[in-house]
């Protein structure tokens, strides 16, 4: 795992949500969110304001799951989002800065090793910086995401976010692996290939469905090795960057099964 401590997400949760507001506030409303097709700039900044409405409920009424959480109204002008994303931003901050990383809070993650402040602490943070990303992107110009963020971030995108086994779920994994190197920061992250099987609660059947999850480095050569800057790696994995400065090399049928499985939608 390449986490960072706590007090660098809090910054960059700072840093990157002051960087989206910028961005927006010199931004069309209706101007489209290229990496997101179905939003505008409104509805971009509507979507992470409401997200960290809704984590701070979950700061704030730890460990206690979200049931009582009351969903906000949208504004129905572009100056009533900005000042409800500015006003849920600062709120949102305050409470996590005060939280213990340690303590435990609610989390959709099937992982009890995420059902903490921690969890959110780092959740957070990639999500700023990628919505961040989507900003830059409805404006038309980009800027580099942080190397030490982004290269935790080919982690917490592999492991978290396409990564997850659901209780009534099982990961059946073959001897198959991808390892993603950051070339600019030296780090590495290794998936292995296998199948998904289950019967979800709603009676729904699932079975071999391709599938990854993130394993220490094994001892044995990678079936495939992508590389490229942490900057350029993590914005391709969320689908907001282009395969410029992507490198892949090895067995191409194995990385057709793993470009199956990072096929799969994330916001």
């Amino acid at each position: 795992m390449t986490r960072l401590d706590d007090a660098t997400y809090l910054d960059h949760i700072r840093t990157e949500s002051a960087r989206f507001a910028a961005v927006l506030a010199e931004c069309a409303p209706d101007a489209r969110v290229p990496s997101c097709p179905e939003w505008d700039a409104s509805d971009l900044l509507w979507h992470l304001g409401e997200v960290q409405h809704w984590w701070h409920h979950v700061v704030t009424t730890r460990p206690a799951p979200p049931e009582s959480y009351v969903e906000p109204e949208r504004p129905a002008s572009w100056a009533g989002l900005r000042s409800f994303f500015d006003e849920w931003h600062d709120r949102f901050l305050t409470e996590l800065a005060a939280a213990d990383p340690a303590e435990a809070a609610w989390s959709w993650s099937s992982n009890p090793g995420h059902h903490n402040i921690a969890f959110t602490y780092r959740r957070q943070a990639h999500e700023a910086l990628i919505h961040r990303l989507d900003a830059e992107l409805a404006a038309g110009t980009t800027s580099p995401l942080p190397a030490d963020l982004a290269t935790d971030g080919v982690d917490e995108v592999l492991d978290v976010m396409y990564g997850g086994l659901p209780e009534w779920g099982r990961f059946d994994g073959e001897p198959l692996y991808v390892e993603y190197r950051t070339s600019d920061t030296g780090r590495s992250v290794w998936a292995q290939l296998g199948t998904f099987s289950g019967t979800a609660p709603d009676g729904t059947v699932r079975t071999g469905e391709p599938d990854q999850h993130v394993v220490p480095a094994p001892s044995v050569a990678a079936d495939v090795v992508v590389t490229g800057t942490a900057d350029r790696l993590d914005g391709w994995l969320w689908h907001r960057y282009d395969a410029t400065g992507i490198t892949i090399d090895g067995d191409p049928e194995v990385w057709a099964r793993a470009a199956e499985v990072l096929g799969q939608a994330i916001e």
